[in-house]
C-alpha cells in the first residue's frame, strides 16, 4: 500500500481541523472579550530505511539518512492572549482591563473568571454579568444611586446626585502564570486547570496587574484579514493532499493494470 494516502489523509484532516478553528474565530470577531484560537501541528513518526551516519562497507559514513514521514496530526488548540482592540461605549458599567488580568465571577456556585467587562445591576442591586453572573467581590448599588464610577486602580464608588458616597469597594483582578492553560467554558469564562495555575490575585495598576478603564470594553483580538488569509491557505493545503490520495490512487491502478 503507497504510504502516501494516509499521509495525505492525515492532512487533510489536520486543515479540516484548522478550518474549525478559523471558523470559531471569525464567528466571535464581535464577541467581547473574545480571544482567538490557534492550531499546532506536528508530524508524525518516521520509517527509517538507513540512519544518518551509517558506516559504508569501506569505512565512510553517509551523509543523509533515509526516512519517509508518516504524515501530521494536531497538538493543541491554543488560546492566544493577546490585547484586543477597545471601544468606547459611555457606559458607566463596561470595564475594559488595559493590560494583563481577568475579571472573577460566580456561575452556579464555580469561580469563574472573564475579560468581558460588559457589567449589568440586577433587580437586587449586585454587578453582575449578562447572564446573571455576580462580579467577585460581590457589590450592591444601593438605591437612591445615580453614578456608579471605577477607577483605573479599582476603586468602585456609587454616589447620589449631590456626590456624596453610598457605597465603595475595591474591585481587584487576578492573574495566572499561563493563560493558554485556561479551559474555555463558553459565554467568555474560563475556569482554572493545573496548566494554567492557580489565579494570583491583585489591585488594578500594581505589580504586573493592568488598569481598569470605564466606559470602554475590550474587542475580541481577531485579525479578520489574517484569519482569511489563513483560510485561503488552510483551503489550499487541503486540496493539495487530496491531490496526493488521487495521485496514490492513481498510481495504484496503474500497477492493477500492468498485467492487462
Amino acid at each position: 500500500m503507497i504510504r502516501g494516502l494516509w499521509s495525505a489523509a492525515s492532512g487533510m484532516n489536520s486543515m479540516q481541523l484548522n478550518l474549525d478553528v478559523i471558523a470559531n474565530n471569525l464567528a466571535n470577531v464581535n464577541t467581547t472579550g473574545f480571544k482567538r484560537s490557534r492550531a499546532d501541528f506536528e508530524d508524525l513518526l518516521y520509517q527509517t530505511t538507513r540512519m544518518p551516519g551509517t558506516a559504508n562497507a569501506d569505512g565512510t559514513q553517509v551523509p543523509t539518512g533515509m526516512q519517509v514521514g508518516m504524515g501530521s496530526k494536531p497538538t493543541a488548540v491554543q488560546k492566544i492572549f493577546t490585547q484586543g482592540d477597545y471601544e468606547s461605549t459611555g457606559n458607566e458599567l463596561d470595564w475594559a482591563i488595559e493590560g494583563r488580568g481577568f475579571f472573577k465571577i460566580v456561575s452556579n456556585g464555580e469561580e469563574l473568571y472573564t475579560r468581558a467587562g460588559a457589567f449589568k445591576i440586577d433587580k437586587d442591586g449586585y454587578v453582575t454579568t449578562s447572564n446573571g453572573d455576580r462580579l467577585q467581590p460581590e457589590f450592591t448599588v444601593p438605591s437612591g444611586s445615580v453614578n456608579v464610577n471605577i477607577d483605573p486602580y479599582g476603586m468602585l464608588v456609587a454616589s447620589d446626585a449631590g456626590g456624596n458616597a453610598l457605597a465603595a469597594a475595591q474591585v481587584t483582578i487576578y492573574d495566572f502564570v499561563n493563560p493558554a492553560g485556561l479551559y474555555s467554558v463558553g459565554r467568555n469564562l474560563f475556569r482554572p486547570t493545573d496548566a494554567s495555575g492557580d489565579p494570583v490575585e491583585g489591585n488594578p495598576g500594581t505589580e504586573n496587574f493592568g488598569t481598569i478603564a470605564q466606559g470602554f470594553l475590550e474587542k475580541s483580538n481577531v485579525d479578520v484579514v489574517k484569519e482569511m488569509v489563513g483560510m485561503i491557505i488552510t483551503q489550499r493545503a487541503y486540496e493539495l493532499n487530496s491531490k496526493a490520495v488521487q495521485t496514490a490512487d492513481d498510481m495504484l491502478g496503474i500497477a492493477n493494470n500492468l498485467k492487462r
